[in-house]
């Protein structure tokens, strides 16, 4: 009896069964059809394929976000700081995209602009989701989604009724016998500030913190910054003042604490 055993069949990684395809894990087919211009302007095309990007992004870190608020609660502060690398990196490309959109000129935005009413980007239900999440909850906004679905609207409901990032690093802070009251919390976060020793996970994790809210505020001007270029003064497709409005939700923070904190040290 020959004592060698037998070797494994010539076959490559991935042929067992062949059942399963590149186009097809990614839905390809699909996804492709789906960038339906609404007139015969040449960059209409690249217009749809940056926002439908930009909501495969923020899918994308509602995901991440939502992770790193669970390891948050349960104390896993490490892995909340690993998903919030992943966060930044996510973010500091929604910036870099804008470059991408301003390559198309105001007068190749203003051959299809017109076709877009009402519709606007201040509609986008994931992008505020990412705002309540964050700690910017506001239910005046539920009645400005004339044309979201009831699952969306659920949604954005939900978003508004759980905890936000910041419930979650204050969870942190209590789990570290660090007192979260109203009275007591700049008091807390001095400590970690100025005891790194014992607290320097905590503090990490409040400037991981602060950077997606600065991130976040980048982003927002970039965006500003492009529609000036694009539409000058001009209101915004879904009824808003335009850059004025955008120019304001620029000014605005997740966590104000933590920028407060520094007049503190």
């Amino acid at each position: 009896m020959d004592g060698d055993a037998p070797g494994p069949p010539d076959r490559q990684f991935g042929e067992e069964g062949g059942r399963l395809s590149y186009g097809g894990y990614l839905c390809l087919p699909a996804l492709l059809t789906q960038q339906q211009p609404q007139s015969e302007a040449p960059d209409e095309l690249l217009f749809i394929t940056i926002h439908q990007v930009y909501e495969l992004w923020f899918k994308l870190l509602l995901h991440e976000l939502e992770a790193a608020r669970t390891a948050m609660f349960g104390g896993e502060l490490w892995q909340a700081r690993h998903l919030f690398q992943r966060v930044h990196a996510v973010e500091r490309v929604l910036i870099e995209q804008v470059d991408v959109l301003e390559t198309m000129t105001p007068q190749d935005f203003l051959e299809f602009r017109a076709k877009l009413a009402p519709a606007s980007g201040f509609q986008s239900v994931q992008f505020r989701e990412l705002e309540f999440l964050s700690g910017l909850k506001d239910e005046r906004y539920l009645g400005s989604f004339r044309h979201a679905s009831d699952a969306e609207l659920s949604r954005l409901r939900r978003r508004l009724d759980e905890p936000t990032l910041w419930d979650a690093y204050l969870a942190a802070l209590a789990q570290r016998g660090l007192p979260v009251s109203d009275d007591e919390i700049m008091a807390s976060l001095l400590t970690v500030a100025r005891d790194r020793r014992s607290h320097d996970d905590l503090w990490q994790l409040a400037e991981d913190l602060l950077t997606h809210d600065e991130t976040t505020a980048l982003w927002r001007m970039r965006h500003v910054q492009m529609v000036e270029r694009q539409i000058g003064t001009k209101s915004g497709t879904g009824g808003s003042t335009g850059a004025p409005y955008l120019r304001g939700r620029a000014r605005l923070h997740y966590f104000p604490l933590l920028w407060e904190l520094r007049a503190w040290l």
